[in-house]
This record gives structure tokens, C-alpha cells and sequence, in this order.
């Protein structure tokens, strides 16, 4: 299980101020990249290698 103590959580710029379904990512940890439900801070936290998540954002980026 992933350290997340020192996670500093960010939302997307295009994420609405509405309330609506967000998700935040922490990726300041070095060795894991967190991602977890802005509505559910204290939930389930996802993590992910950081080469993983790098792979996954731009795959989304390109539309794949």
C-alpha cells in the first residue's frame, strides 16, 4: 500500500465548480501516482505507477 500522507490533491482546470463528478490526482509522491472522488475524499484511493498514468493521460488526450 502506497504512502499518501503527503498527497497534494488537484482537480482538473476544466473541472466545473458545479459539484459534479470530479476526480482528483495527487502526483507529487515520486513512485505512485494517487487518484481518488473529489465527492469521497476520505474513500478508496486508486494508485498507479507513474509510467502507467502517464500512458493512460495521453491515450485519453489522443482519444484512444
Amino acid at each position: 500500500m502506497a504512502d499518501l500522507t503527503r498527497a497534494r490533491w488537484r482537480k482538473s482546470t476544466r473541472s466545473g465548480g458545479n459539484g459534479g463528478e470530479c476526480v482528483e490526482v495527487a502526483d507529487n509522491l515520486g513512485g505512485v501516482v494517487g487518484v481518488r472522488d473529489s465527492k469521497d475524499p476520505d474513500g478508496p484511493v486508486l494508485a498507479f505507477a507513474p509510467t502507467a498514468w502517464s500512458r493512460f493521460v495521453g491515450g485519453v488526450t489522443r482519444r484512444e
